[in-house]
C-alpha cells in the first residue's frame, strides 16, 4: 500500500487501504455496476490512466476488489468483492454528510447522472413512503427511475415500467428535494413535471 498510518486503529487501517485519492470515487463507480476498464477510466473523469491502473492493482491487492469475466467472455470486468461492497454503508454516510457541501450547486464540477445511483439511495434511506409510484427524473436528457412504496424509494436505470410522472430539473434541485431542504412549491420556476404532481410529492415527501 502507498499509504501506512501505522496505527492500531481501525478507522487508520481503513484509510491504510482506501484512503488513497480516487480510491473511493472507483469503489462508487463499482457500486453502481462492475464495469470494464474503459468504463471506470470514462466513469472518473480526471483520472490518470495509469493512476487508475495503479489504484485497481492496490484495492485488488487490499480484497476490495476482483477481476472477472465478462459475461460475453471477451473481456475482463471489475467488481467489488463481498468485502469491497460493504463500503456502500460508509459511503452513503458520507453522501449524507456531504449535504451541506451540496447546497452551493455544480460551481463547474464535472456531473455524471450515474453517481445519483449511489447517492440518492444514501438520502432516501428510512423514507416510508404511503403510496407508490414511479417517478423518471430527467437531468439534461439522461433519465433515472424512482420507485416508492411503503418499503421505501429505490432508484435504477429505467427498466421499461411507465412513470407516474417524469421530473424535468438539473441535479442540485433533485438534491435539494432528496434532503428534504427544498420543496416543490420552493423551486416551482425551476422544474417541469409531465404527469401526476402528486407522484413526485410522493417520491420525495420526507
Amino acid at each position: 500500500m502507498s499509504r501506512d498510518y501505522g496505527q492500531y486503529c481501525g478507522l487508520a487501517r481503513a484509510l491504510d487501504v482506501v484512503g488513497d485519492r480516487w480510491n473511493l470515487l472507483i469503489v462508487r463507480q463499482l457500486l453502481v455496476a462492475p464495469a470494464r476498464y474503459r468504463e471506470l477510466r470514462d466513469g472518473l473523469p480526471g483520472i490518470a490512466t495509469n493512476l487508475l491502473t495503479d489504484r485497481l492493482r492496490e484495492l485488488e491487492s487490499a480484497g476490495v476488489v476482483e477481476r472477472r469475466l465478462a459475461e460475453d467472455g471477451n473481456a475482463i470486468t471489475y467488481a467489488l468483492t463481498d468485502w469491497g461492497a460493504q463500503l456502500r454503508e460508509p459511503i452513503e454516510g458520507l453522501v449524507r454528510w456531504s449535504t451541506p457541501l451540496m447546497i452551493r450547486g455544480a460551481e463547474g464540477d464535472e456531473f455524471r447522472i450515474e453517481w445519483l445511483l449511489v447517492a440518492l439511495p444514501a438520502l432516501f434511506t428510512g423514507r416510508a413512503p404511503t403510496r407508490s409510484a414511479t417517478v423518471g427524473i430527467d437531468i439534461g436528457g439522461d433519465t433515472l427511475q424512482l420507485r416508492a412504496n411503503r418499503s421505501g424509494v429505490a432508484v435504477s436505470v429505467p427498466d421499461g415500467r411507465s412513470f407516474d410522472a417524469v421530473l424535468t430539473t438539473e441535479a442540485p434541485i433533485v438534491l435539494g428535494l432528496a434532503t428534504g431542504l427544498l420543496t416543490l412549491d420552493d423551486v416551482a420556476a425551476q422544474v417541469e413535471i409531465d404527469g401526476e404532481r402528486t407522484a413526485v410529492e410522493t417520491v420525495f415527501a420526507r
